[in-house]
């Protein structure tokens, strides 16, 4: 229903609809709200959803069953089994096959009359605008900060809204951004993270993990806010952000204001660099003191005098670890906590997940004077594919 917060319908309504599409959209046919001028809207949207897996799933779904006529998919990665506890739209016998190919045939299996289009392309700063310049409204739904200021500054740029949701553990969030939008109304995600967390601070789901079902949760209210954009109705997540604790069982939203300090953006930058994955503490001290897995077997198998410390998580540890490694955890070293467990009489060779927080607790190791420190690249994860396969890789 339009409110005094309604924007303008997004897309203008499709000249008809058929027969048939009329029996397959009924039951939003016959919400006034929504009617026939709004799913006229949905069939002549133009929308890009930026990756189909945790929440770009669920949300491509339903889409495409809401008869969104267009759905663009910025994907390149593969289809792995780790994937199918959460991505909905691949299968068991999509493991191994390209995402984006996974997605489109899902999305045609529920409405062949979507056109969908593909692009196998990891979005860059070169490719992003140009790209946004053809969909009427972006679907954000990637796992990194990196991507996620990308998106937002090529959106500004294009003056296209999008939908941004996050996920991590039992937590989503959700919100609309729109630097463009009418009344002087417009927010950009630089409004809420005007700045991109310190290196190391905020895990991805990789590292931290997430419960599958949050992003059914998620990526629904994501599609609820890309319909009523779409067509204009109801009151949408710009300027308010909703957060949803699955285990409460509570959504709660926050308002949003514009950052006064906040420049405007002119141009994309290099974001790997801005957001950084390793912080500049963590890259000097891996510099020269890092080993590959099989560097580890090599000193390991000539019997020298190392200590192993696993500086995962103890959850992590009971999953898969390396025999005769001595878990402490990541937090405990950067505390100085663990400091005075370690042995000074023999060189400490530190591993992660993949090489992350192993590189943030080197550089503590190495300004307490630890100075022959080492950690191991691509963590338990390239052991586990080079050295012992028999191990599980999660």
């Amino acid at each position: 229903m339009s409110s005094p917060k309604s924007l303008p319908p997004l897309v203008e309504p499709a000249a008809e609809l058929s027969k048939d599409e009329i029996a397959r959209y009924s039951r939003h046919l016959i919400i006034p709200d929504v009617g026939v001028d709004g799913q006229k809207r949905l069939k002549n949207a133009k929308v890009l959803v930026i990756g189909a897996g945790g929440l770009g799933s669920p949300a491509l779904l339903y889409l495409a069953a809401a008869g969104v006529g267009t759905l663009g998919i910025v994907e390149f990665d593969e289809v792995d089994s780790s994937n199918l506890q959460r991505q909905v739209i691949h299968g068991e016998s999509d493991i191994g096959r390209p995402k984006a190919d996974s997605a489109r045939d899902s999305i045609l299996e529920i409405n062949s009359g979507i056109d969908v289009r593909l692009h196998k392309l990891r979005l860059e700063p070169e490719n992003a605008v140009e790209l946004f310049a053809d969909y009427d409204l972006i679907l954000d739904g990637t796992d990194n900060f990196a991507t996620r200021y990308l998106v937002n500054d090529a959106a500004v740029l294009a003056g296209k809204p999008y939908v941004w949701g996050s996920i991590y553990r039992f937590e989503g969030q959700v919100s609309v951004f729109w630097e463009d939008a009418p009344d002087g109304r417009g927010l950009n995600y630089r409004d809420l993270y005007p700045e991109a967390p310190p290196p190391g601070m905020v895990p991805s789901c990789a590292e931290g993990g997430v419960l599958g079902v949050l992003c059914a949760s998620i990526g629904s209210v994501m599609v609820t806010e890309a319909i009523k954009l779409i067509t204009g109705i109801g009151d949408p997540l710009l300027g308010r952000l909703m957060v949803y604790d699955a285990l409460d069982m509570s959504y709660r939203t926050i308002k949003l204001r514009r950052d006064p300090e906040r420049q405007p953006i002119t141009e994309l930058i290099d974001y790997e660099a801005f957001c950084g994955v390793v912080s500049e503490e963590g890259q000097a001290a891996a510099a020269g003191s890092t080993i590959t897995a099989r560097e580890l077997k090599e000193l390991l198998d000539a019997g020298k005098e190392i200590e192993l410390i696993d500086v995962r998580e103890p959850v992590e540890w009971d999953i898969v670890h390396i025999e005769g490694a001595k878990l402490i955890p990541k937090d405990r070293i950067l505390s100085g906590e663990a400091l005075s467990e370690l042995p000074q009489n023999r060189p400490i060779v530190l591993h992660c997940k993949t090489g992350i927080r192993s590189a943030e607790a080197l550089a503590v190791l190495k300004s307490a004077g630890f100075s022959d420190a080492t950690h191991v690249q691509g963590g338990i994860v390239a052991w586990a594919n080079q050295i012992d396969t028999s191990l599980p890789v999660y």
